[in-house]
């Protein structure tokens, strides 16, 4: 609960001062690290993040970076002091620590902590958590579609010192090189995250210098406190009740096609929250399963999306929030079992499933859902042109959902990634693939009075032998789901053609057993793949949408006029324009058939 001495003990331009520096700094780190990484994932994907903790290992500062991350990291930096203890920390050392099943959220994301001491006192942690483009296991780039436990995800660390008082530990380091198939990025991305490590602890060191250790420590308390407050008034304001939702939270598992359910119950009592899982699906023998920490991620994302976004973002937030993930389900998966995708794929619709539950209760602030996948591939292979091994992985941008007042945006990182599409230049040069087209998936965004956005489209042609290639894709059965009478969300999915033939679905092409989920697909010299995003649910009756912003979209090329007439009710007449009067008649009709 909060201590409001503590809070009162600090003026309010102070505390502003004082937060909105422990944010700075956080995203001074995140530039470092993007301005000295080796893959594009991370220098142009931006697929990580930075925060800072205190000694007791509570979050007290982050950046606008991924949430996904930045839910988790909570737990892991938690577990991790825990594991260590906080005697065994010392001034220069830095720990690495990945482990999906010690409160982390899925194998590829590596987080570094380093311990900051002023005046031989230990007074923070500043750390970083970033996706690696390759860690091992069974697949080039990671993200094997059909893993059906841990070990073929990747190599799995418990929190482990990489560097003791200033000095590498080369044992660790040798096993982390020696474990990936493409060292040289691996182990240029980790020194980038290192160096933004130092980049952190600098600038706590300078607060402290100015403030002093005590008082630093003493704002930061109040900084947190302030949150929760303010977190209890939002859900206080929220009427209490209990509201419960249902969704197919997976199309497979990728080892068989059968659906995993969903099931969530949300309890508002006075200023706490209660979110509960209890009924979902039982965890799953392929890849979907979240790990704890990712099942709160999305929860605290989705009351996050919820409540007032000019709350500063730390622990305190999350103290009136109350998670029941029953283990042994697709929201608390159970060692060993896999998990890479729980992360980056379910846990989106998790974030949606909170929200749509509050629809009701929240007139006017709940949008319809995402497109809810990031249509990751990754590939591997050797490189023609230098004989390097190459990994890679490409997430594309998915429509966003119609919200109350303004159609769904198009083409971003759904909830949890809040990363940047990599440029196909960027692309091109790094790997052996051209791109033959790279586009707005036209007529994705799912139908509405406010219309979902559109998801993109990437084709490209393989330059090289040999191409490892994975795909692991969500929506490719059930589209995302509307609000209040929209229609879904335009489809996911995948499609392979060998060099001079038709794109045909991955199981008409290869045979694997998942369309959206699959692992080390040969494709050759000339072979063509194209990935296409989901698109956006639609908000309210397209029926009610007005004519005007339908004449926009067909212009525009987002929405056929054969689209358009059938969603939308409209007719055209003879020049290309819309019959105003004949549409009215043709939707009134529409409105009392659906009322019939």
């Amino acid at each position: 609960m909060t201590n409001l001495s503590t809070e009162e003990s600090v003026d309010q331009v102070t505390l502003q001062v004082v937060n909105n520096y422990l944010t700075t700094t956080a995203r001074e780190m995140g530039i470092a690290m993007r301005n000295t990484a080796y893959s594009p994932l991370f220098n142009e994907g931006l697929d990580f993040s930075c925060a800072i903790f205190d000694p007791q290992g509570e979050m007290i500062g982050q950046a606008e970076f991924c949430p996904a991350q930045l839910g988790a990291i909570i737990y892991v930096v938690e577990w991790t002091i825990h594991e260590i203890e906080l005697e065994n920390f010392h001034p220069g050392d830095i720990v690495l620590h990945n482990d999906p099943f010690r409160g982390g959220c899925h194998l590829p994301e590596y987080c570094l902590i380093k311990p900051v001491f002023y005046e031989d006192e230990l007074i923070a942690f500043v750390a970083n958590i970033g996706h690696m483009t390759e860690v091992g296991g069974m697949v080039p780039g990671g993200f094997p579609g059909d893993a059906t436990e841990v070990f073929q995800e990747g190599l799995r660390l418990p929190p482990v010192k990489i560097r003791d008082r200033g000095e590498d530990v080369d044992a660790v380091w040798n096993i982390i090189l020696a474990n990936v198939r493409t060292p040289k990025v691996s182990y240029g991305d980790l020194m980038a995250m290192i160096g933004s490590l130092y980049v952190g602890e600098r600038r706590v060191i300078e607060a402290a210098e100015k403030y002093g250790a005590e008082r630093l420590h003493e704002i930061t308390e109040a900084i947190k406190d302030y949150s929760e407050r303010r977190m209890r008034a939002e859900i206080s304001e929220m009427p209490d009740g209990v509201y419960e939702l249902e969704r197919w939270a997976a199309d497979d598992d990728g080892i068989t096609e059968e659906p995993a359910l969903l099931r969530v119950n949300v309890q508002i009592d006075g200023d706490e929250m209660t979110v509960d899982f209890t009924g979902s699906a039982a965890q799953r023998k392929g890849p979907i399963n979240c790990t704890y920490g990712v099942t709160a991620s999305g929860t605290y994302n989705a009351v996050m999306h919820l409540t007032d976004s000019s709350i500063p973002s730390n622990h305190g937030c999350y103290r009136p929030v109350r998670i029941i993930a029953p283990p042994g389900t697709i929201v608390n998966v159970e060692y060993p079992g896999a998990s890479v995708g729980g992360n980056s794929e379910i846990q989106p619709h998790i974030v949606d499933a909170v929200m749509s539950a509050m629809a009701d209760a929240l007139p006017g602030r709940v949008p319809a859902e995402c497109g809810g996948t990031n249509s990751l591939v990754s590939f591997g292979g050797i490189h023609p042109d230098n004989g390097e091994p190459f990994a890679s992985l490409v997430n594309e941008g998915c429509g966003w959902g119609g919200r109350p007042e303004k159609d769904g945006n198009n083409t971003l990182c759904q909830y949890v990634g809040n990363c940047a599409c990599q440029p196909i230049e960027v692309l091109e040069t790094r790997y052996p693939i051209v791109h033959e087209s790279f586009t707005i998936a036209e007529g994705s965004a799912g139908a509405g009075r406010n219309r979902g956005g559109f998801g993109a489209e990437r084709q490209f042609r393989v330059e090289c032998d040999e191409l490892r290639v994975n795909g692991f894709i969500e929506r490719v059965a059930v589209g995302p789901y509307p609000l209040f009478g929209g229609k879904p969300g335009g489809l996911a999915g995948l499609q392979i053609a060998r060099a001079g033939g038709e794109f045909q679905t991955p199981q008409e092409a290869v045979g694997v057993a998942c369309n959206g989920k699959f692992s080390d697909v040969v494709l050759r010299r000339g072979d063509r793949l194209i990935s296409t995003c989901a698109g956006g649910a639609g908000y309210g009756s397209p029926l009610e949408r007005d004519l005007d912003r339908i004449a926009d979209d067909v212009l525009e090329g987002f929405v056929s006029k054969e689209q358009a007439a059938e969603d939308y009710g409209v007719v055209f007449a003879p020049d290309g324009t819309i019959d105003r009067a004949s549409t009215e008649r043709r939707r009134e009709e529409s409105r009392h058939s659906q009322q019939g």
